[in-house]
């Protein structure tokens, strides 16, 4: 009788002591010298170019920005990672002041990134992934920066994408189409198109997106390499618009309908069945939801080896959410969500791919404003800044917490605001009630955790254009994506 995955999971924990694995990951700094095949960072651009970027006369600030990167700032008392508060009271990034940078800086508001972060974020999953065979795919949907892909990519990360234009970034940025990863219950033709010739691996989400794969496949004259995405029906008990893997969801295939997907990868000569894969959702913050699904897939698994396939891969998606509330709050991390389904892909033998985004790149990011100024409308206090829900929708949109500071220490009256924006919708807000000291017109402000699902879903409501992104690396401040501007947005016109 052979065995499911997790059957032989249950045997061999009964046969072998588990080793004990610490919950917070140290990650190892990496080497800054990216991959053969991933671009270096590009410099930034002359004064005057800068100048024009930013659509205003700050062509004094702007000659600072030539050269190789900013210049280099003191240091702190005590170097931190990523963003903290200094013993002296002020935001840093790295070991750069925020409000420093803010002086270099002609645009606002902006993003700021610590490229060391992101690095210590994938060291902490490749230590949690020791002993498995494994691929690691970055979720470009969480931000589709092409310095940050690039960086990624360096580090030994594939890449998981759900357009074609995701997938002609990915290839820009030079990640193996081998560990690349094409999901996405409506991928069109051209694009289906694209991930074949280019052998990237895709996830089948339903009939006609099979017979579209199956098409492309014939149509380029390469074999599609397919995992057959699977709808487990696990709550991951989050916001429900970040809920994938519920049977009232859009993505996957349920267990009535395997037969009709293996019968008709049997009978199309051109796509290879190589895996199964599941994704339950977004901010999760219980593991164990990923061993209940893994086990589901097992099953699933048994009945495609029994009608003959050799499966490679065994896909559980992303989701692990973070510490938004910066409440001291202890989270899963990397390793405990690994060790949940340790046992059950060994016993598979399976190569095991998660989807990491925002557990890779969201704690690596703030948003920088700058106070316009402060209101009160009879009980009620505002702090009004430049950035909006045009660049930073996630408040708006799903009612989301993300936690603000000001840049710089204060000794003002503490008062409990709504911090806003100028966009002409109420719901333009970026945080509500928030004990705050009262800040003065021109103070930084910073929303953090902003590196996952903000820039990437920045709009231009109201004309209010893209803000530009920075990071700090090896000390020094670069930018890493220009601003866009209004002259941009009046070339879409051109000829017409």
């Amino acid at each position: 009788m052979q065995l499911s995955c997790h059957a032989k999971a249950r045997v061999a924990s009964t046969t072998s002591s588990k080793k004990a694995v610490a919950g917070n990951v140290r990650a190892v700094r990496p080497a800054a010298r990216p991959a053969v095949g991933c671009v270096a960072i590009a410099q930034p651009s002359s004064s005057s170019q800068a100048a024009k970027r930013a659509g205003v006369a700050h062509a004094a600030v702007a000659e600072k920005m030539a050269g190789s990167a900013f210049s280099q700032f003191s240091q702190p008392a005590g170097k931190g990672l990523g963003f903290y508060t200094g013993e002296d009271g002020y935001m840093y990034c790295d070991n750069l002041r925020v409000d420093d940078i803010r002086q270099q800086v002609p645009e606002s508001p902006f993003y700021l990134y610590s490229r060391e972060r992101i690095s210590a974020n994938i060291a902490a999953y490749k230590a949690a992934l020791a002993g498995l065979d494994h691929i690691i795919g970055y979720a470009v949907k969480a931000n589709n920066n092409l310095k940050i892909m690039q960086h990624l990519c360096g580090l030994g990360s594939g890449a998981v994408l759900v357009s074609g234009n995701e997938l002609q970034l990915a290839i820009k940025a030079g990640f193996d189409p081998s560990k690349t990863i094409f999901n996405g219950n409506g991928k069109l033709p051209a694009e289906l198109e694209l991930a074949v010739q280019h052998g990237v691996l895709i996830n089948v989400d339903s009939e006609f997106d099979f017979a579209n794969i199956a098409a492309a496949a014939n149509k380029v004259g390469k074999t599609a390499n397919v995992l057959l995405r699977i709808n487990p029906d696990v709550d991951p008990q989050v916001h429900p618009y970040v809920s994938t893997g519920l049977a009232s969801s859009k993505f996957g295939i349920r267990n009535s309908h395997l037969q009709w997907f293996l019968d008709a990868i049997k009978a199309e000569p051109r796509v290879e069945l190589v895996g199964v894969h599941s994704h339950l959702g977004s901010t999760i913050t219980k593991v164990n939801i990923f061993r209940d699904a893994a086990n589901i897939m097992c099953d699933f698994i048994a009945k495609i080896n029994a009608e003959g396939f050799q499966l490679k891969y065994l896909n559980i998606g992303g989701g692990l959410g973070i510490d938004y509330y910066h409440k001291g709050d202890i989270l899963p991390t990397p390793t405990d969500l690994i060790d949940t389904v340790r046992d059950i892909v060994k016993a598979s033998g399976l190569t095991l791919i998660i989807e990491p985004g925002r557990s890779m790149v969201a704690t690596s990011s703030a948003f920088v404003n700058t106070v316009t100024g402060v209101k009160t409308n009879g009980s009620k206090h505002f702090i009004v800044v430049d950035g909006s829900m045009a660049s930073l929708i996630r408040p708006s949109l799903y009612d989301a917490y993300q936690h603000i500071e000001l840049t710089a220490p204060s000794s003002a009256e503490q008062k409990v605001f709504d911090i806003v924006g100028p966009v002409c919708e109420s719901a333009d807000f970026l945080g509500k009630e928030r004990e705050l000291n009262t800040p003065n017109a021109g103070d930084g402000l910073v929303v953090h955790d902003a590196g996952a699902y903000c820039m990437a879903m920045a709009s231009t409501y109201n004309l209010k254009m893209r803000p530009a992104e920075y990071w700090v690396a090896d000390g020094k401040l670069a930018k890493i994506r220009h601003q866009e501007t209004l002259d941009d947005h009046i070339k879409l016109f051109d000829g017409l």
